[in-house]
């Protein structure tokens, strides 16, 4: 028998690739952090000898949720200024809050945070953009959790960085530092086409380039935004970028709510892909991403819950329970996002957008084995006619048992392991208080 690390054996496997294959009575086999074999349960005992064998009778294992879009040190303000529109929302709000709250500290233990409730909802990889990356990338580390850390870019002043030129200059240390890290990656993170000049733009497009990094950016969020820079520009901001080069494979364009057909075709032409936030369109009513328009044109789909500032959840099972809805709902179609392609966008779909399709996404011999259980014995998950079906529409993130990572486990049976745990622990209640007091409006109309 040849000796391996962890046997999974599980009522049920969804390994994504191929899209829609179920196995049944299956086991996945993990040797040095990596899928060894997919196999039927009794074959698994009679070829391996294992030395942790997991049995999980009632559930069904899936490659982890990968969370393409995020600001994760923004779960400190979850909450804060709801119910208002997305101009509103942050030039009132949140960037005066930012400017007096963000620093490390505040960073550290948003990520922490954010991690904890993503890493309990099944989330095994999250694409950051926010400050001071660097101190994300080290909560991530000793989480054991995998993070595409996004190389912050903006032309405003901020405590990560005074200028596009600073911002790049970090970014690029920072890429430097986690080069060889088994878990840590990095994206480029221009903010938005109305945020970063053209210069800055295309210096970044060539270091991205350079780097074959991909560049993860808010475009075409809402109409106002796409209205108020063509009127500025003369042109929409999608247009500017691809003239700059940057609509290509790399380009990872988040919400993209306000597009007009040959657009849609331009981006599957050039191999982008799309990240949809469905949550944080609806919550700002930012308009609705045409997904099944993506789809149909071959665009690749990847799903983020955008920052619980404006969600309010880090709900991986959640999000891709609205996207199909919604896509259904907005398109008239019920086919329009059936169950195995929203499970895809949550997965594989992201680990595309990433380039992290040699790593993560599915459950493939040869991957890193990023592994989430969940437990379909729960009576809303009952009775199991589609497991399919029962993840995309009934699931939630309480099914989710059990979360490996490269092999390792980080939630057994609905609790972070305690080494996790440890590298997660912060106190929450200090920064209700702190975030009230640094709230410009709310302590204007109090005062």
């Amino acid at each position: 028998m040849q000796p391996v690390d962890t046997v999974i054996a599980a009522r049920w496997i969804v390994p994504v690739e191929p899209a829609g294959r179920v196995l049944e009575d299956h086991a996945l086999v993990i040797d040095r952090g990596r899928i060894l074999d997919l196999c039927p349960t009794a074959t698994a005992r009679e070829r391996y000898d294992a030395r942790s064998w997991e049995t999980r009778p009632a559930h069904v294992l899936l490659p982890g949720l990968v969370n393409a879009h995020t600001h994760v040190a923004m779960s400190l303000l979850r909450g804060l200024a709801d119910d208002l529109p997305l101009s509103t929302w942050l030039n009132e709000h949140i960037w005066p809050a930012e400017g007096r709250l963000v620093n490390r500290e505040f960073v550290r233990d948003g990520a922490r945070l954010a991690l904890r409730e993503m890493l309990l909802g099944g989330t095994t990889c999250f694409a950051d953009m926010y400050y001071f990356p660097d101190t994300v990338g080290d909560v991530a580390a000793d989480a054991g959790m995998r993070a595409v850390l996004g190389l912050i870019v903006i032309e405003f002043p901020t405590p990560w960085a005074k200028d596009a030129d600073e911002y790049l200059e970090r970014g690029l240390a920072l890429h430097d530092r986690i080069r060889e890290h088994p878990l840590l990656h990095a994206a480029f993170a221009p903010h938005a086409p109305y945020t970063v000049a053209d210069t800055t733009l295309s210096r970044v497009r060539r270091l991205a380039d350079e780097l074959e990094l991909p560049i993860h950016m808010h475009v075409h969020e809402t109409a106002a935004e796409v209205t108020d820079y063509e009127r500025e520009h003369g042109v929409r901001p999608l247009a500017k970028l691809d003239t700059l080069g940057l609509v290509s494979p790399a380009l990872m364009a988040v919400h993209m709510t306000q597009v007009t057909p040959d657009e849609v075709s331009r981006l599957a032409e050039a191999g982008a892909s799309v990240v949809h936030c469905p949550r944080s369109n609806l919550k700002l009513a930012s308009g609705f991403c045409p997904v099944a328009d993506y789809a149909a044109a071959g665009v690749n789909l990847a799903l983020g819950t955008d920052g619980a500032a404006s969600n309010n959840r880090l709900d991986m099972l959640g999000e891709l329970q609205v996207a199909a809805l919604l896509a259904k709902g907005a398109s008239g179609d019920p086919t329009a996002l059936d169950a195995a392609s929203a499970l895809e966008m949550a997965t594989l779909g992201g680990a595309r957008a990433l380039g992290l399709v040699e790593t993560a996404g599915s459950l493939v011999p040869g991957k890193s084995a990023d592994v989430i259980a969940l437990d379909l014995s729960a009576p809303g998950c009952q009775p199991v006619l589609n497991v399919l079906s029962q993840i995309v529409y009934a699931a939630g993130r309480e099914q989710v048992s059990d979360v490996w990572i490269a092999g390792r486990a980080r939630v057994l049976k609905g609790a972070l392991v305690p080494e996790a745990d440890r590298a997660l622990a912060l106190s929450e209640t200090q920064w209700a208080a702190r975030v009230r007091q640094n709230d410009t409006t709310e302590a204007n109309a109090h005062g």
